[in-house]
């Protein structure tokens, strides 16, 4: 496979550090040799921390950090001495990160804003010294807790794009043209099947200085759902994307079909895609006459926006920014 900078899923071994025992200690002075217990509480061990970070937009940065091993807490001593804790590891992730256990595959954690932190492997607490099991009845206990112990597992960290707007269509259809014209992305453009390898993100600038933001993903083709072609390995960006713009060519020789089999494919993998609201915009729209277009719009869904563009000639682009945007605000 083709080397890329775009990495969405990492597998790690996550072990938190473990709590620190507790000290069963008594204290002895010079005047007073039995002045009671004083032993410590041990120290709490290191937690691991996920952390959004806005200026990442890849886990790139985590190919080679397959281990993330946490400090153990110090153990209590003498005189209420509590035992060290260790600084917590934090991992800082790109917006859209879900943390999973592998085993379960239960969600234990999601990033979504700058600057957010979530605990996601929990150290061990500190055992409590035995100075604080002294009672009116028991003033020199003998015993002190072990500390807790962390957690260990294997985990999984999986990136699902933020962007407004997801660019839905079969290999070749003009996703990559179109985003290279609303936005300042340059991806890579060519005449072949799967030119796009990974998402490649672009911001849309609007009126008035407002923008939104555009996800150009890896075609689908049909059987994607079960795995064919690049399969589950990017549909599931699409699910970050309240807005889906089906982009079909004006030289198709099935609009419907066409439609159809990209509709059924989204339904297959996560019927939930289904909710989001759609758009079909005809690329390569400059080579149709009147009639032609005619023809075209009546075969799509009437419940769905449908407009024709032309990314080389610039026709109904700004028709288009504006269809997306106030779709995107309509609910608010």
């Amino acid at each position: 496979m083709e080397k890329t900078n775009f990495i969405d899923y990492i597998r790690v071994i996550c072990r938190s550090g473990h709590g620190g025992a507790g000290s069963k200690h008594f204290m002895r002075t010079k005047f007073n040799p039995q002045a009671g217990p004083d032993g410590g509480d041990g120290g709490l061990g290191v937690h691991i921390l996920l952390r959004g970070n806005k200026n990442l937009w890849t886990l790139l940065h985590l190919r080679y950090y397959k281990n993330v091993l946490a400090e153990d807490g110090k153990g209590g001593s003498g005189n209420n001495c509590t035992g060290r804790s260790g600084k917590d590891i934090v991992i800082d992730v790109p917006l859209g990160t879900i943390a999973r256990d592998e085993i379960t595959g239960e969600k234990e954690a999601e990033i979504l804003e700058d600057g957010q932190e979530v605990v996601w492997v929990k150290g061990g607490r500190g055992g409590l010294g035995n100075a604080q099991f002294a009672t009116a009845t028991n003033q020199a206990p003998e015993h002190a807790q072990p500390g807790e112990a962390g957690s260990e597992g294997w985990k999984v960290l999986e990136l699902k794009v933020l962007a407004d707007v997801g660019l839905v269509g079969f290999p070749n259809a003009g996703k990559s043209t179109l985003l290279s014209v609303i936005t300042a992305a340059k991806p890579k453009i060519a005449e072949y099947a799967f030119t796009t390898l990974t998402p490649q993100l672009g911001m849309v600038e609007y009126r008035e200085g407002r923008s939104f933001c555009v996800a150009d993903l890896p075609g689908i083709i049909e059987g994607a759902a079960e795995g064919k072609g690049l399969g589950h390995r990017f549909l599931r960006h699409i699910e970050r994307n309240p807005v889906l713009l089906f982009l079909l060519p004006a030289d198709s020789a099935d609009h419907k079909k066409e439609f159809d089999v990209l509709y059924n494919e989204l339904e297959q993998y996560n019927p939930e895609l289904l909710d989001k609201d759609f758009i079909i915009a005809i690329s390569k729209s400059d080579m149709l006459d009147e009639e032609l277009r005619n023809a075209i719009a009546k075969e799509l869904p009437s419940n769905i926006p449908n407009i024709f563009i032309s990314s080389v000639t610039q026709q109904g682009i700004i028709e288009l920014k504006d269809l997306l945007w106030n779709t995107l605000n309509k609910h608010a």
